[in-house]
């Protein structure tokens, strides 16, 4: 993973060059490519930017995530235990599917050839949605990895409680890494941004649910606690809209503009404590 990111680096002196309307520039496919890989960076700017910009509902919904994880942290180590009760009833395929997807080397060879395909076909909106997929996975990716090494998290597999913390180490130290989940929020993601494509509230569905697996798989096999998962999962939605915004200055192809936005909202009641989507 960290040659990936090293690579993507190296390019962006040249794609910051490249920046600019694009319908200004001629269109080949080496400005094509210098133009999107200068937005997968703008993009990581713009999103790691965003709580300087918020406003009254942002922080709001901040709030209710934080205020969410942390009623989920209460119930980790009952969680973890109760899941003692169906771990091994897990099918092996799904396990191993769960494990694979969200690794990042394999994250990389979906969303690097979503953008290939869409670069050499000269597909406007399947170039837009590959440097929508690096961009969110690039983001969330070191934002996960800074964090673990900051927050120093006990995994389950540790053999300590959930509330358990050695922080501030710069390299990482494997066991007290678990927060937030690297591969849930790889693979939401991933499903995010491919449903976009589409209109189908049951295609989305079904997409989510796929995203969603891995960070399922790895609270069923001990590498994250519920919470963790479910932070992450929601973080990467707050990274994909960002971002997504961004571009919809840079591309002239949206997703499916005549049609409204996917909203989503954290809500609370009286012993109650909900996740609303309205597609």
């Amino acid at each position: 993973m960290k040659i990936v990111y090293l690579a993507l680096f190296t390019l962006l002196s040249t794609a910051i060059c490249a920046q600019g309307p694009e319908s200004t520039k001629q269109k080949t496919l080496w400005n094509d490519f210098t133009y999107d890989i200068g937005n997968v960076f703008g993009g990581m700017g713009h999103s790691y930017s965003r709580p300087f910009h918020w406003k009254g509902n942002d922080w709001a919904n901040f709030g209710y995530l934080s205020g969410g994880t942390l009623l989920l942290a209460a119930i980790d180590d009952e969680f973890d235990t109760w899941a003692d009760g169906f771990r091994d009833d897990v099918p092996g395929f799904i396990t191993e599917y769960g494990h694979k997807y969200g690794n990042p080397n394999n994250n990389y060879m979906l969303t690097g050839g979503v953008y290939l395909v869409g670069l050499f076909t000269k597909n406007e909106k399947l170039r837009r949605t590959g440097v929508l997929l690096i961009s969110s996975a690039t983001a969330g990716g070191l934002l996960q990895q800074v964090s673990k090494r900051i927050i120093g998290r006990a995994r389950p597999r540790s053999g300590d409680s959930s509330s358990t913390f050695d922080p501030l180490h710069l390299d990482r130290i494997f066991n007290y890494d678990s927060f937030p989940s690297g591969h849930a929020m790889l693979a939401f993601s991933n499903a995010y941004v491919i449903a976009k494509q589409f209109k189908n509230p049951w295609i989305k569905a079904g997409l989510y649910t796929i995203g969603s697996i891995p960070g399922f798989v790895r609270v069923i096999d001990r590498f994250h606690w519920i919470s963790d998962v479910a932070f992450s999962t929601v973080l990467s939605i707050f990274i994909v809209e960002s971002i997504d915004r961004y571009l919809d200055k840079k591309y002239s192809e949206k997703y499916n503009a005549d049609t409204k936005k996917l909203s989503w909202n954290l809500t609370f009641g009286p012993n109650t404590m909900g996740f609303v989507v309205q597609f």
